[in-house]
């Protein structure tokens, strides 16, 4: 009987400019953005109070950003870094140019920027990763760009 792990991607199985379209979406929900906003006690008006929110620009509570943030790259951790990311280094180009609603739903896709072996740390490398969230209209939610630490294959001894 085979037995199949699933796992994310070796550093040797990075392409440059391979985009994963990360499926299923997510489709955020009132609660989502209530206990997440609250566990990361961002008290923020626009996220909790449907009524000041109302008279907003946009009329009704944003989610909360850093729950876009961070669903977007959890969409992608199955499909490239489960079990194979040694630790992320950092985040950046993070911007938020739609806002997301309760209801929307949010699709991920990731590119692959770049990919090298690391100088310091044989047997890993650097991945950085291009993230885009869009909702259900196809509109921009979120982007992110990505590095990671990631393990290169394991080399199979010869005994």
């Amino acid at each position: 009987m085979t037995e199949i792990v699933q796992r994310g991607l070796y550093l040797d199985e990075f392409e440059v400019g391979a985009t994963y379209l990360h499926r299923p979406g997510r489709t955020a929900t009132e609660a989502d953005n209530v206990l997440f906003s609250s566990l990361t006690m961002n008290s923020q008006a626009l996220h909790l109070d449907a009524a000041f929110s109302a008279t907003q620009p946009f009329g009704q509570r944003l989610m909360n950003s850093m729950w876009t943030l961070a669903t977007m790259v959890g969409a992608s951790v199955t499909q490239l870094t489960q079990g194979t990311l040694v630790a992320q280094l950092g985040l950046s180009d993070i911007s938020f140019p739609h806002p997301l609603f309760a209801g929307d739903t949010l699709y991920t896709a990731t590119e692959i920027v770049a990919v090298r072996a690391s100088a310091s740390r044989p047997g890993q490398g650097i991945v950085t990763m291009r993230h885009t969230g869009r909702n259900q209209d196809g509109e921009v939610v979120a982007l992110a760009t990505r590095v990671a630490l990631m393990w290169a294959a394991p080399v199979e001894s010869a005994s």
